[in-house]
């Protein structure tokens, strides 16, 4: 998945989805722009600090006309519990199986302390209002990058 494909469209459930609602289906958000970001677990610090973030930065992100949606193999009852604990702002897709994980390349195989097990790789797509993909950040950092973000979602 590269900047100029057509972003593969889904529907799974969802936390917090943009207009209510149990489920989120992806070509539905059109034509806003869609910040999609990967992280590979609710609760987690690194995931936290960037959940947190976006939310911070929920109304610019508006603003640009985007809308921010988080993805994880997470339960929707941990999505909940996150959001709950954390008062977050963002919508939070559950992919239980992988599914959309795979379609974007970001269910890889990692490695941490000499042991190779698969995972998800925090990743973010930036998609515009027809559904391709504008930009793509891959194994991202969490410090900064919302703001990177929100820069190219303005200037989309």
């Amino acid at each position: 998945m590269q900047a100029g494909d057509t972003a593969p469209d889904f529907t799974a459930p969802v936390t917090g989805a943009p207009g209510g609602g149990d489920t989120l289906t992806l070509s539905a958000l059109r034509p806003q722009k869609v910040v999609l970001y990967f992280y590979p677990k609710d609760d987690t610090s690194g995931c936290t600090k960037e959940a947190i973030g976006f939310t911070e930065q929920a109304v610019a992100f508006a603003e640009a006309g985007a809308v921010v949606v988080g993805v994880s193999k997470d339960s929707l009852a941990k999505h909940e519990k996150f959001t709950a604990k954390h008062a977050l702002g963002v919508a939070l897709v559950s992919d239980a199986d992988s599914d959309i994980c795979e379609q974007y390349g970001t269910w890889v195989e990692k490695s941490m302390y000499g042991k190779k097990y698969m995972g998800i790789e925090r990743a973010t797509f930036l998609i515009d209002g027809d559904g391709r993909v504008a930009r793509v950040w891959r194994k991202v950092k969490v410090p900064g990058h919302v703001e990177e973000v929100l820069d190219a979602a303005r200037t989309l």
